[in-house]
């Protein structure tokens, strides 16, 4: 359970090309937080000092080397509506070239969006091999402790609407 925050991002919900770009902290990444936790449905806690070891050697370079790669992008691609849910919900198949340690690979993915409060809230989730993107998976004690290699990826992202333009020459806000 591993928490992290973007950088920047831009999405354009129903666009079927350019449909936006998200940039990953990768040293804002901290392992086994409890909002983490609970959020993928983990029980219990991790100690402090465990929770320290396992962020250090996820950030350090036998892993994720953040000092050489510390974004991480998803170039969205398109963002297709799928289906309209009730009240007002709606599900957008996302693709798009996900750029890890230095290697882009193509994803797909579904994800929820339900507006609230003039917002836009947008969750999903997809699957990466760490070896597809040049990761070794973190093991030690002879493999007896370890890290597999496939992680599901969870997104949870408040998206604010595209504001109307007052001139056509600037950039919308986002």
């Amino acid at each position: 359970a591993v928490l992290g925050n973007l950088k920047s991002g831009d999405l354009h919900l129903g666009r079927e090309k350019s449909a936006g770009k998200l940039e990953f902290d990768m040293r804002s990444f901290v392992a086994d937080t409890a909002d983490a936790r609970r959020y993928i449905g983990l029980k219990g806690e991790t100690d402090r000092g465990t929770a320290q070891k396992v962020t250090s050697n996820m950030l350090g370079p036998g892993v994720l080397n953040v000092a050489s790669f510390p974004i991480a992008t998803l170039e969205i691609v398109s963002s297709k509506k799928q289906r309209d849910l009730k009240d007002g919900a709606a599900e957008y198949l996302l693709e798009g070239d996900f750029t890890l340690h230095g290697v882009a690979r193509r994803i797909r993915f579904t994800a929820l969006d339900e507006p609230k409060k003039g917002w836009h809230h947008l969750r999903g989730r997809f699957a990466i091999r760490q070896t597809d993107f040049g990761i070794t998976p973190f093991s030690t004690a002879l493999g007896a402790i370890g890290v597999t290699d496939e992680l599901t990826i969870f997104g949870d992202l408040w998206v604010r609407p595209e504001q109307p333009l007052a001139d056509k020459s600037e950039e919308p806000v986002r």
